[in-house]
């Protein structure tokens, strides 16, 4: 880790959510390379598999794709488990708690290791609530990022093009149907980068230095941070004030 930086090691985590196409991929590994952090992409599909008792190649064929997953795991479980299907609970609800109980306990074991670069899985949402850890997304223009699929997975133009709207909207709906949030709510996120204005080096040196300014702030009170930090009362009221209704 860079000696210049020392708070950096305070922090526990970074969750690196993107669009398909955005290079946010790529962006995470720089970053965990870049802080000598250990990098959770595909390890995440490994240990849910092992909770879930299922093979990787199953977990990964369900990556982030709610609907999908959510009927693998009922069929599943209507073979090992059958008296639960007896119960009143909806089968669809009880299993979609499976999966996030085993991922939620996937990430957070990650974090108590720390110094983590997470990519996607609602890595964001589930800890939002941590000062400690760093939210970020990556976007681009849909016509750059059909670009980037082209040119690294080889693909026509129109291949592309369906293969990003296909993962996006995987990615979305799997937020929804888990957290009921959306992957664009800038809420979520500490920092969104747009790739198609920086490439991607200057992305990820962006990401380093939020992620130490935001360590830099972490002995902070919660009272002592947000937008009004140090700022006096304007000097009058804002003229678009409306006098109260009589």
């Amino acid at each position: 880790m860079d000696e210049r930086h020392p708070e950096i090691a305070h922090m526990r985590a970074v969750t690196v959510s993107r669009e398909y196409g955005s290079g946010g991929g790529e962006v995470a590994q720089r970053l965990a390379q870049r802080l000598g952090w250990e990098l959770v992409d595909h390890e995440i599909l490994v240990r849910i598999a092992q909770e879930l008792g299922i093979s990787e190649l199953e977990a990964e064929e369900h990556d982030e794709r709610a609907e999908s997953l959510v009927h693998y795991l009922i069929d599943s479980m209507r073979v090992l488990q059958p008296a639960m299907f007896a119960m009143e609970t909806s089968p669809l609800l009880t299993n979609m708690r499976l999966y996030r109980e085993a991922l939620t306990k996937v990430v957070e074991a990650a974090v108590t290791r720390g110094h983590v670069v997470i990519v996607g899985r609602g890595s964001q949402v589930l800890l939002a609530n941590r000062r400690d850890v760093l939210h970020t997304r990556i976007v681009a223009p849909a016509e750059l990022r059909v670009r980037y699929v082209m040119q690294r997975e080889g693909l026509s133009q129109s291949e592309a093009e369906g293969r990003v709207q296909m993962k996006d909207h995987d990615r979305e709906r799997y937020l929804q149907a888990q957290y009921r949030r959306q992957t664009n709510d800038a809420t979520l996120y500490d920092v969104i980068v747009n790739s198609g204005v920086l490439d991607l080096d200057a992305v990820t040196d962006l990401l380093y230095r939020a992620l130490d300014y935001k360590a830099q702030r972490l002995p902070l009170p919660i009272e002592k941070i947000g937008p009004g930090t140090g700022l006096a009362r304007y000097p009058g009221q804002p003229g678009d004030i409306r006098p109260p209704a009589r």
